[in-house]
């Protein structure tokens, strides 16, 4: 589901600029460069760094097993690409597009009738690179057949907690997070003042209520939640569904943020194919209106939900950004082997 409008769309705050190589140093790793030799051979990560991405991995693993669920592999190259406001795809023409998320092609095997499914997969954004962004990353993706976004989240609450989060993880509602971080309700306030954010400026008169909204997620609430442990976000606008369904007028998807960071986007699954179409083919006049590449939006998926998607719950959880929650570590660039200055 893409980290979807959400890991790697908006961040707490603005992201500090990509540090660039940085020569290896004797406290990192062992070993220098001879003269003349290029000093940026060296990972980005230290050995230690890359044990614990290891160790990571291992206990996903054993999570998802022990609870019956499948692990799947589905192609990085496709015909298709997202068309999502918030999220650029990589062409790699002649071929189609790298993929920025395996959601399309897991839930066309959720229509097949696969059962609960996982994957750990290498997705690709058109961004730029930063303390929290790479244009590479790694991206746990799961599907609960029978769940809503709530069990989903309870899901997720027991993998972090096996995988060393500690504390009593916090649930507002989207409402609430504006509520008691930005201080009015999201749903009442008016554009004017949703205008008088600073880095509202750049923006032209035009924008309306859910971009601001984004900018006030960005630089005012997101960066407050999950401050002590980490905290889920649910109930978001209708406005804001993506591809949730929308019952008694809010989105049921949710975000985790830790320490201002977010992690995890989830939602309870539209399985509307007219409905997903229309959602794309919004998606794409507003993509065009501002002038922005217009890609193919995946016809198979939405013959897919034609042919049915069982009532689910998916979740896509940046594992970079977990690996510096669960370790300590200040930028993607420390828990990547190589990042896109060295890649």
């Amino acid at each position: 589901m893409a980290l979807r409008p959400g890991i790697g769309n908006r961040e707490s705050g603005a992201d500090a600029p990509s540090r660039g190589p940085v020569a290896p140093s004797s406290s990192r790793r062992t070993g220098g460069s001879p003269e003349g030799i290029d000093p940026y051979w060296a990972p980005t990560a230290t050995i230690e760094q890359l044990k614990a991405r290891a160790d990571l991995y291992r206990s996903i693993r054993a999570f998802f097993d022990a609870r019956g669920v499948m692990e799947v592999e589905t192609p990085i190259l496709s015909a298709h690409a997202t068309v999502d406001r918030h999220i650029d795809s990589f062409a790699a023409a002649p071929h189609g597009f790298l993929h920025t998320s395996p959601e399309f092609a897991m839930k066309r095997l959720l229509c097949a009738g696969s059962g609960p499914i996982w994957q750990i997969a290498k997705v690709f954004r058109a961004e730029e690179s930063g303390r929290y962004h790479n244009p590479e990353f790694s991206l746990l993706e799961w599907y609960r057949p029978g769940y809503d976004h709530h069990r989903l989240m309870d899901e997720v609450e027991a993998l972090l907690r096996g995988l060393g989060a500690v504390g009593p993880f916090a649930r507002l509602t989207y409402a609430e997070a504006f509520r008691c971080h930005a201080g009015f309700d999201p749903e009442t306030v008016a554009l004017d003042h949703l205008r008088t954010l600073p880095e509202a400026e750049a923006l032209d008169d035009g924008a309306d209520r859910d971009t601001l909204l984004d900018l006030w997620m960005s630089f005012r609430v997101g960066p407050e939640l999950g401050r002590e442990f980490p905290c889920f976000l649910h109930d978001f606008p209708a406005s804001q569904a993506a591809l949730s369904r929308v019952v008694a007028g809010k989105a049921q998807r949710f975000e985790l943020f830790w320490d201002g960071l977010e992690l995890a986007n989830g939602f309870h699954e539209l399985a509307d194919a007219d409905e997903q179409q229309r959602r794309f083919e919004a998606d794409q006049a507003r993509r065009q209106a501002e002038g922005r590449p217009v890609p193919p939006y995946d016809r198979h998926l939405i013959a897919a939900l034609h042919a049915g998607l069982p009532d689910c719950a998916g979740v896509a959880l940046g594992l970079d950004r977990l690996l510096m929650r669960l370790t300590g570590a200040a930028s993607l660039a420390e828990v990547m082997a190589f990042d896109s200055g060295r890649a």
